[in-house]
């Protein structure tokens, strides 16, 4: 990084930076690293947009976008080190991540296994067959009680004959 525009930044830009080194990155949790990784993307937001209004608004005064280029470099050299620093917290989301879901992957896994293992199979009761017998269904096609379900069907029907009424 440019030591003149790390002594550009904020005592709170340049802490926030620090925060994305390896070392500090290593002991945060998937949480702590979300929570960096939205504060970051704040602030390269913050001058992605300084850079832009003021780009747009010195086209005028200079007379091209070409000639106000040069004019807004602090703010561009922020943000494209903000992005840089988003990219290498990204990376870190999504290596611990992916690491959380292998795990819980496994302990899903282990505890599936446990629970056919430690569960018997219904089995018929003639004593015939040894197939296992599914449980009926106990679910049932409504969307909480009789009374709303007749009250949607109610409006439905109301709406359909204002369609056709028309």
């Amino acid at each position: 990084m440019n030591q003149g525009l790390l002594n550009s930044l904020t005592e709170a830009e340049r802490l926030l930076v620090a925060e994305t080194e390896r070392d500090a990155l290593k002991g945060l949790d998937e949480d702590e690293l979300l929570d960096l990784h939205q504060r970051i993307r704040r602030a390269r937001t913050k001058y992605v947009k300084n850079y832009r209004r003021a780009a747009s608004a010195a086209v005028a005064d200079v007379g091209g976008r070409g000639m106000s280029y040069p004019r807004n470099q602090r703010d561009r050299d922020k943000a494209e080190l903000f992005e840089s620093v988003l990219a290498k917290v990204s990376r870190e989301v999504a290596v611990v991540a992916n690491r959380a879901s292998m795990q819980l992957r496994s302990e899903r896994l282990e505890a599936a296994r446990a629970a056919k293992a430690a569960a018997p199979a219904m089995r018929a009761t003639d004593g015939s067959t040894s197939e296992v017998v599914s449980r009926p269904r106990t679910v049932k096609k409504t969307t909480g009680g009789l009374k709303k379900d007749a009250s949607t069907r109610a409006m439905g029907a109301r709406r359909q004959a204002k369609r056709d009424s028309r």
